[in-house]
């Protein structure tokens, strides 16, 4: 059944026209992805159908009474309210039937109402009648249902009693969308729902929406996600819709042929008008010469077909793209950063117990963890923002690094892209352009101020000065956060053509998958690592949960001060030592992920070394290579004798 149905609509914000003739229909029970590059109008879409725009012509039908809840990216409609009223917000006359009957028990309970008994026999009528409504209507499983959802999106009860406008960003977006999914609309209109959640949140609102028997339309740019919730895809493109019945993976390999057969199907039409106009100009010019008339009315009858012929548009193969250059002023050590023994506590809870690790020069680490596990605060003493309470933290030699923030607040609303730009960048007004234009601000969209920008062009503007910068060390919160696929696809490749080191705190599983060669996970203040990807991870985390321990032997803090970046001292190289007894396999796949690591990284030494010419580091490289191999194949012996006991 069609319960919204849209016909040939048109859309203008002040002078841009953003949708022209758009045409989609939603049916009952679909689970629907709407994708789209930043600025296509997605939200807008959003806002129409929940009623909160008016579109400028053509029909936007929704089907009577029909109950709708709608996200926005940026709630802002709960700031007078607690956060338990936002989450009961779906049950408004529940409670206000709830407390209906609170003040006729403060009533009954009154020495005066004791007193006369006729009064009291009429308002416990009125109460019975009230509290059978209340019961019949699931007034006494209210709180079991907020509860539910609360506690899958980690959401505290500490947390009922506060006031809406005091969280922050994230968790106001957190509480909004458990509001609407306790509720249970007909229709849920859900925007970005993805971008404040942690692993675990992703995954409960997963299975919540593949069990939800209402309709979803959700706003995402997160590609795993809408492979796992989404059968239908909808993409807005040039101010028109268009329809996928499958999945984000399907929509993408659907969208490739239907390119390469429009775009066949423009070039034959194209032969087709070639033929027909020299065709017209030959009969021309054979009236010309013969004066016979009769070629000129041919000419004239093929004319008049070629008005007629309804003429296709040039299909975009490959649109533009943010061109993510990443490049480093000069490299660092070969360890980029290392800690031992880190403390952290805020009020009275410790954020980090002994967290150790070591970040080698060239490796790519994702760091996952629960909200509020302490990544955030983890970034802030590795930038030296925070002290720790305990334990050491060194630099490598020559480090430089880039941070970018997950939310950053805009310094000056009123301030234009461009002055903005070049304040930061310390650039001419010519440079500041040319430079904006790769990230696709250009013309009149240079003069925007900040304040009207999406999330995915301020992310892309915060990501520009950050590039310019040519830090050799990328600490990265959220990077994916806002933006839109072409832009996240376009930045996970540069950053891994990106010869530097990078860390990078992300939900974005897509993103961990392309990019992560060693992933952190951040649980109880002890970090634990694993070798490979998001999916690699996944499958190990269940049967090792244990912590890392140290890569044998590294460099110690100290030894790290040395300027120049080699593995090991002369007179320390790497040395096998026979693993504990006690030694689990999952505890020796882990040394052998760090082994695996150094091997890497000491191969692009190698390299380095042969290209300047450097012998005397290059034989220590080779002799430091080898005995990290010899261990290597002695763990390795180790884990296969214990794996196969």
């Amino acid at each position: 059944m069609i319960i919204v149905n849209i016909q040939d609509i048109k859309k203008y914000h002040a002078a841009h026209l953003l949708f022209d003739g758009l045409t989609m229909q939603i049916h009952t029970g679909e689970r629907i992805g709407l994708i789209g590059r930043n600025g296509s109008g997605k939200s807008s879409l959003l806002r129409l159908i929940a009623g909160e725009e008016k579109v400028d012509e053509g029909l936007l039908t929704v089907q009577k009474d029909l109950e709708i809840g709608y996200l926005p990216q940026i709630p802002a409609a709960f700031d007078e309210l607690t956060v338990y009223s936002v989450l009961a917000y779906g049950f408004q006359e529940l409670m206000a039937c709830k407390q209906q009957m609170e003040v006729m028990e403060q009533r009954m309970s009154s020495p005066d109402m004791s007193a006369d008994s006729i009064a009291l026999e009429r308002l416990l009528g009125a109460y019975s009648l009230l509290q059978n409504k209340f019961e019949q209507s699931g007034g006494y499983e209210m709180d079991a249902a907020i509860d539910q959802v609360a506690t899958g999106l980690q959401i505290n009860r500490s947390y009922y009693a506060r006031s809406f406008s005091s969280l922050s960003g994230g968790e106001k977006t957190r509480i909004a969308l458990a509001s609407q999914l306790i509720g249970r609309p007909a229709l849920l209109l859900l925007d970005e729902p993805t971008n404040h959640l942690d692993l675990k949140g992703l995954d409960w609102l997963e299975k919540f929406l593949l069990q939800y028997e209402g309709t979803c339309v959700i706003v995402s740019h997160d590609r795993y996600f809408l492979d796992r919730v989404s059968s239908k895809t909808i993409e807005l493109e040039d101010g028109a819709a268009y329809t996928f019945h499958t999945n984000y993976s399907g929509y993408v390999k659907e969208k490739e042929e239907l390119l390469l057969q429009q775009f066949a199907q423009f070039q034959e039409q194209q032969k087709q008008l070639k033929k027909m106009r020299e065709t017209i100009k030959q009969l021309e010019e054979w009236g010309r010469i013969g004066g016979n008339e009769k070629f000129f009315k041919r000419a004239a009858s093929i004319r008049r077909a070629m008005e007629k012929l309804e003429l296709l548009k040039r299909p975009i193969l490959d649109r533009r793209t943010a061109g993510f250059e990443l490049s480093q002023e000069e490299r660092s050590g070969r360890i980029a950063i290392t800690f031992q023994g880190v403390n952290k506590r805020f009020g009275g809870r410790d954020i980090l117990k002994d967290a150790e690790g070591t970040v080698f020069y060239g490796e790519k680490v994702a760091l996952l963890g629960d909200n509020g596990s302490g990544k955030t605060t983890l970034f802030k003493l590795l930038l030296g923002q925070l002290q720790p309470d305990g334990g050491e933290l060194v630099h490598g030699a020559r480090l430089s690094i880039g941070y970018l923030a997950q939310e950053e607040q805009i310094p000056d609303p009123q301030q234009s892209v461009l002055d903005f730009f070049r304040t930061e960048g310390a650039l001419e007004e010519g440079e500041a352009r040319k430079a904006l234009a790769v990230y696709l601000f250009y013309g009149a969209a240079v003069f925007k101020p900040l304040q009207s920008l999406s999330g995915g062009e301020w992310s892309r503007l915060r990501l520009a000065l950050l590039i310019r910068r040519k830090p050799n060390l990328l600490l990265l919160d959220e990077p994916t956060n806002h933006l839109d696929v072409s832009s996240r696809e376009a930045l996970e490749e540069a950053l891994e053509q990106f010869e530097g080191t990078v860390l990078a705190i992300s939900h974005d599983r897509y993103f961990i998958n392309r990019l992560a060669a060693r992933v952190w996970e951040l649980r109880n203040g002890t970090l634990y690592t694993y070798l490979g990807n998001y999916d690699d991870y996944k499958a190990k985390a269940i049967n090792a949960q244990i912590t890392l321990p140290s890569a044998s032997p590294i460099a110690s803090p100290r030894e790290l001060r040395e300027q120049k970046p080699k593995p090991y001292a002369k007179s320390k190289g790497p040395t096998i030592r026979e693993p504990e007894k006690s030694r689990t396999p999952a505890q020796l796949e882990s040394e052998i992920a760090l082994l695996e690591a150094e091997l890497a990284v000491s191969g692009k030494q190698i390299e380095q070394a042969a290209a300047e010419g450097d012998n005397e580091w290059l034989t220590e490289l080779w002799s430091a290579n080898e005995q990290l191999q010899q261990q290597l194949n002695g763990v390795l012996e180790l884990w296969l004798e214990l794996s196969e006991s």
